[in-house]
């Protein structure tokens, strides 16, 4: 097997050690409050996703994500987005502090654990930014439904817990509020099928370490200096690929447990092989990350109802949040601008193209 992914054999591995058994204990959970008490499936979930916290992040780290929870929710009182936002930032900050990173470090045993709280946090960064910013927006009369217990429920929702994918707070709370009929039979179709699905993408993805060394490869210079072009060219296709199947897995299985709550999660990744422009990629690889960036940060810029620069620099604003949001090291900030520069040059083009004698041209 190719070790060198770390992203993989670290969710593969807390998936078997705890995760897999904790999302069970939601399933379970979820059916049986949607079966008995449909009208208090929100909290019975809110409670099990605290519970689990507890359970993996012991008592520490829950107290840390209950208080970016709490801090969150008070500037969020003062309705003004700005303030939300500095405040966010602030809190994904304090992550990168050396001293901070050293006293959360030592309430484990090993680094992993370390770094599964990391992760959590940084994940519940966007989803307390999302509730904040709705809070911000909505009106007195809507206030009810942005109460710190609804954000509790959302920030605690167990199976985007960890790794996401992220859903917007108005999609999840309007979602969660509606009583759709539920039928035991139906769930119990919709799940078979998604685990058959989950466990041929998985299988690919093993396959792949197991006989591509994709990542190996890719980590040493002699052999990629020794390549050809057509072979790096392969490599680099092998390598998107395999994140692309990777994450058929890793957002497949909290998508298939939104499904069986009764929500709609955000469309899993589209193939990559099918792209052909960075817009298509941003749009379609990610949803969530993709709607949450929109709504949030190139809408509320100008976004491209704005003049040229203004379209710019809303578009340079989402690229610097998610290089930031990713860690903010030096290597994100090329892959940012580059892709910002490649949406730019597209988006161009496209109006170039659109242009009356150029489109009779063609």
């Amino acid at each position: 097997q190719d070790p060198v992914d770390f992203e993989w054999s670290y969710w593969i591995e807390w998936g078997r050690d705890r995760i897999l058994w904790l999302l069970a204990g939601h399933l379970l959970v979820s059916q049986v409050s949607r079966l008995l008490v449909e009208k208090y499936k929100p909290w019975c979930l809110m409670v099990y996703g605290m519970a689990a916290c507890w359970l993996l992040l012991g008592i520490k780290g829950f107290a840390v994500i209950l208080l970016h929870a709490t801090i969150s929710f008070a500037v969020a009182q003062f309705q003004l987005s700005v303030l939300t936002w500095l405040c966010s930032l602030t809190l994904l900050s304090t992550l990168r502090v050396p001293a901070v990173e050293e006293a959360k470090r030592k309430w484990y045993d090993t680094e992993n654990e370390y770094y599964l709280l990391l992760f959590t946090l940084s994940v519940r960064c966007l989803f307390c930014t999302s509730f904040s910013l709705e809070y911000c927006w909505h009106g007195p009369a809507q206030k009810s439904s942005h109460s710190f217990l609804w954000m509790l429920a959302y920030v605690f929702y167990y199976p985007t817990f960890h790794n996401g994918p992220l859903m917007n707070f108005d999609e999840f709370s309007k979602q969660m509020r509606s009583q759709e009929a539920f039928s035991l039979k139906t769930n119990l179709r919709i799940f078979m099928v998604g685990i058959m699905r989950i466990f041929f993408w998985w299988c690919l993805a093993e396959l792949m370490i197991h006989l591509m060394y994709i990542h190996a490869l890719y980590s040493s210079a002699p052999p990629l200096e020794a390549a050809s072009y057509w072979a790096l060219g392969g490599l680099a296709l092998a390598q998107v690929l395999f994140f692309y199947v990777k994450y058929l897995v890793l957002y497949g299985v909290p998508a298939l447990l939104l499904q069986m709550d009764g929500l709609k999660p955000p469309a899993l990744p589209c193939c990559v092989s099918l792209m052909h422009s960075f817009t298509k990629m941003w749009r379609t690889f990610d949803v969530g990350l993709h709607r949450f960036l929109v709504r949030y940060i190139y809408v509320p810029m100008g976004g491209s109802q704005s003049s040229l620069l203004g379209t710019l620099f809303s578009t340079a604003l989402t690229f610097a949040f998610v290089s930031y949001w990713h860690g903010g090291q030096s290597y994100l900030w090329y892959w940012g601008a580059l892709n910002w520069l490649g949406v730019i040059a597209e988006g161009g083009i496209t109006k170039i193209l659109s242009i009356s004698p150029i489109q009779d041209l063609i």
